[in-house]
């Protein structure tokens, strides 16, 4: 019997997360790196040695020999990126979030499905071993009352030379369209499908949010609280459960790990596997990065409908 090759992959984008990607490629039999791509000749030149390097994602997906691409370049670009590689048939893994609108995302998953081509969204800390832990030690116990994600950094520390993340045009907004996703995403890991019912969100002056709260609500009765920060010193990365009989658990994302950023070491790992896992059929293609957009803009929404209104003489004015 002939064992199936492991698919090759092709890595567009070479910022400050590619690293990672790079780091379970290289451990993991599951794929193959093929190639290459970023428009920066310094970080092609970074690149594995004897990997054929691309500038433009659609000169690597005409000419690279691929099954399949990770998509992470900044987050305006996942659209028209991902809407390349899925209409050429590559199978896509894109860093979160799919889009910066529900619109594009929705018109990815149509794609996805006209070329039967899967759409894998990258949500690394589902594969986080705190969180897994934390999951296992409640399976069997009462049902979840309340949820608290909190997700808080300060922003210029993690984006290193990719400046765009302070661009709301480029990334969406700032820290619920960027940060917003993973939390989300959390959130729905334990509770399933939630709504969006307040939000609160403060902004700077270039009108990036930096820190929002926002209030989940599950049909088993349950209630989630998210807490999004883009200036926090240092960094905070926790899952607070609180159970129907009154047991408190929790799960620090970043316990263990002393490196900065250490934890994305095995959670890309985890990403990596997932998704060679739904390239061979062994796994479900959820839509999961289309439901975690929805409640980014669910959280706009609400806190755009909870701003103060002018006064009639101050519009007028």
């Amino acid at each position: 019997m002939t064992t199936p090759r492991p698919p090759r992959i092709g890595l567009i984008g070479l910022g400050v997360i590619s690293r990672f990607y790079l780091a379970a490629l290289e451990r993991e039999a599951c794929a193959r790196l093929a190639a290459v791509c970023d428009l920066d000749r310094d970080r092609l030149a970074t690149a594995p040695a004897g990997v054929p390097r691309y500038r433009d994602h659609r000169e690597l997906l005409r000419d690279a020999d691929l099954d399949a691409v990770v998509v992470n370049v900044p987050n305006d670009l996942h659209h028209p990126v991902c809407g390349d590689a899925l209409a050429a048939g590559r199978a896509v893994c894109v860093e979160k979030p799919l889009a910066t609108r529900p619109e594009d995302g929705h018109h990815l998953v149509r794609l996805s499905r006209e070329h039967d081509a899967v759409l894998f969204t990258s949500f690394h800390r589902r594969y986080n071993s705190e969180v897994r832990a934390l999951r296992r030690r409640i399976a069997s116990g009462p049902p979840i009352a309340s949820l608290t994600v909190r997700y808080e950094e300060t922003i210029e520390e993690h984006a290193g030379r990719d400046r765009w993340y302070l661009d709301p045009e480029r990334c969406g907004g700032g820290c619920v369209a960027d940060n917003g996703p993973n939390a989300f995403d959390l959130v729905r890991l334990f509770l399933g499908d939630v709504r969006v019912t307040g939000a609160t969100v403060r902004r700077d002056a270039r009108g990036v949010d930096r820190q929002a709260r926002v209030l989940l609500h599950a049909p088993s009765g349950a209630e989630a609280r998210v807490v999004l920060d883009w200036s926090r010193p240092g960094e905070h990365k926790t899952v607070e459960v609180r159970l129907a009989d009154g047991t408190v658990d929790r799960a620090d994302m970043l316990a263990g790990h002393r490196e900065f950023k250490g934890s994305l070491w095995h959670e890309y790992v985890g990403v990596l596997r997932d998704f060679t896992d739904v390239l061979a059929g062994r796994r479900a293609n959820e839509p999961d990065g289309l439901a975690a957009l929805e409640l980014v803009a669910a959280a706009y929404a609400h806190e755009r409908a909870g701003r103060p209104r002018p006064r009639q003489e101050e519009r007028h004015a």
